[in-house]
């Protein structure tokens, strides 16, 4: 992906499900004069995400889709093309998306997920990581591709899984460290 010299910044947007903490991470990282991203729109597929607040906050575009169907999805495509959306930033959202969606912005997706890929893709990874009594856990921001948690991986952060952990406690020690790696996967992914 090139970025143009001067003030021009990646549009972007991201892609939530629930309470948004990353996207306010990335909101955040955006305003930085070093950031390459400019955050365009927020886009939910679930209309009660507490993450929606930052769009009024922010005064960014929001809108909400179902990716129930072909056609859902070619709504959200359009309107991604009309405001000229650059990058996509998956930040807890929680439905998959086609082959046909993934293959309309080709290496332009990018996903974090709770755990040290590709170990426990999916839901449920801080049950799965202390069931199976690892000694640490983490997060991982990856490519997304056509397989669930599969893509080529950008960068990734290992907590310690401690005896007296519970999944809530991972899941906001980990949580923490997504704010951080997220930023930086993007620079990375930018050799800036």
């Amino acid at each position: 992906m090139a970025l143009s010299t001067g003030s021009n910044k990646i549009n972007t947007a991201i892609f939530i499900s629930g309470t948004g903490s990353n996207l306010k991470s990335l909101i955040k990282f955006s305003k930085l004069k070093k950031s390459p991203i400019i955050i365009k729109m927020i886009i939910s597929n679930n209309p009660q995400a507490k993450g929606l607040q930052y769009s009024k906050l922010c005064k960014i575009k929001k809108k909400i889709f179902d990716f129930k169907n072909i056609l859902s999805e070619k709504k959200v495509i359009d309107e991604l093309k009309k405001n000229n959306i650059d990058l996509i930033c998956l930040a807890g959202f929680m439905k998959i998306l086609s082959k046909r969606f993934i293959k309309s912005f080709k290496g332009k997706i990018l996903n974090i997920h709770p755990s040290l890929l590709p170990k426990y893709k999916g839901l449920n990874t801080h049950e799965k990581a202390i069931k199976n009594k690892d000694k640490y856990s983490g997060c991982t921001v990856h490519f997304v591709n056509s397989k669930l948690d599969s893509g080529k991986i950008i960068n990734q952060k290992k907590v310690r899984i401690y005896k007296f952990d519970t999944p809530k406690s991972l899941a906001k020690r980990i949580l923490i460290q997504e704010h951080k790696l997220y930023p930086a996967a993007i620079m990375k992914m930018l050799n800036l």
